[in-house]
């Protein structure tokens, strides 16, 4: 009997951990999806109704890198060179990125990539932790984050999702909560900015990934 309850506890496990996935599986996961969402917007006509529907799996990229920020917010060895990092590639993309879409890279105010917007979330979680500061001096300066992040991809929807990721990260159950309620809100936002609901929807794909990190 107690031989038969190892055996079946292993199984268990071994099925668990064949469902897991690494930090560099979801790395690979969400390029897959960017490159499948991309390709989208360049082969697919934006009028056809399809074209929203084939627009949903490559939603779930920015909430898979969020949560890697986060996550590395917590395992670098070195927060400055991390922050550096990152704020050298968000320079680095800034200008293709600007010029494919006809924007003046110096216009950044108008419109820049997500890079901006993870390094504003990783900020705004490094804010957070920042001893010393009173809640009201820590809401403040994440506020200015999220306010930065407006004219880039994802805007302070991303900034809140790592500032969220990194908070749980030790409870996977509030990180899902928090997770869909600024899902809700990226929803929203496609209201007034006249964007696609429907592709928006695909916020909510990544959620069974990230819960088997």
């Amino acid at each position: 009997m107690e031989k038969a309850i190892v055996e079946a506890a292993e199984t268990h496990c071994s099925k668990t951990k064949s469902l897991a996935f690494t930090s560099n599986q979801l790395k690979m996961i969400a390029v897959v999806a960017m490159l499948f969402d991309h390709c989208v917007i360049v082969f697919i006509p934006h009028s056809l109704e399809i074209y929203h529907l084939l627009r949903m799996p490559g939603k779930l990229t920015a909430p898979i890198m969020c949560f890697l920020i986060a996550q590395g917010y917590y395992h670098t060895s070195n927060l400055k060179r991390y922050i550096g990092r990152l704020f050298g590639m968000a320079v680095i993309s800034h200008i293709p990125f600007t010029l494919f879409f006809g924007y003046n890279p110096w216009e950044i105010w108008r419109a820049t990539d997500v890079l901006w917007t993870l390094l504003l979330g990783l900020l705004a979680l490094t804010v957070y932790h920042r001893k010393g500061w009173s809640i009201w001096k820590r809401i403040f300066f994440i506020g200015i984050c999220c306010l930065l992040a407006y004219s880039a991809d994802w805007n302070y929807v991303g900034v809140l999702l790592v500032l969220f990721f990194g908070i749980f990260h030790e409870d996977r159950n509030l990180q899902t909560m928090s997770h869909i309620v600024v899902s809700c809100l990226y929803g929203v936002q496609a209201v007034f900015y006249g964007a696609s609901f429907v592709a928006r929807i695909g916020v909510f794909f990544s959620i069974p990934f990230l819960r088997r990190y």
